[in-house]
């Protein structure tokens, strides 16, 4: 599970406070947390001009993707996000399901592996700290190698 946010709450105050709360809030309603990411900050992707804390979790749950899902955006409008106007724009909270020991879900409303995570600095290194050697079911590639392409230094111009 990856979570972001970029704005404040007016309970959890900071988004590093409201990422903490969430994952705290998904251990024990929504499964067990078994491992959680240290929270980092990141660059805003889209029209949003704030920075982000984001951070992931390994999430053990009884609840089939789609029901994780729906669980995720009840915690979400709990936490005050409301889902109106642009895409990526500030948000108090953002829960995504971005892999699943069960493999691939493609549908209409879900899509696991998340289409993007593999371009996403702010999703990999957070999940690669905690499963590093989970694998991509799409690529086959672990979290690791996922994070060490990604992240790795580009060539030097001749």
């Amino acid at each position: 599970m990856a979570l972001g946010s970029n704005q404040r709450h007016p309970r959890l105050g900071a988004p590093r406070g409201v990422v903490a709360a969430a994952m705290d809030l998904m251990d024990g309603d929504l499964g067990e947390v078994v491992a959680r990411s240290p929270i980092v900050t990141s660059a805003p992707v889209g029209p949003s001009l704030r920075t982000y804390a984001n951070a992931a979790v390994v999430l053990d749950s009884e609840l089939a993707p789609h029901d994780l899902l729906r669980a995720l955006q009840g915690l979400e409008a709990d936490l005050g996000r409301t889902r109106q106007g642009q895409r990526w724009r500030a948000r108090t909270i953002d829960l995504d399901v971005v892999l699943w020991s069960g493999g691939i879900v493609a549908t209409s409303d879900l899509a696991v592996p998340h289409p993007l995570f593999r371009t996403r600095r702010f999703v990999l290194g957070p999940a690669s700290a905690i499963a590093p050697d989970w694998r991509d079911p799409i690529t086959g590639l672990t979290l690791r190698h996922l994070h060490a392409r990604l992240t790795r230094p580009g060539r030097l111009p001749r």
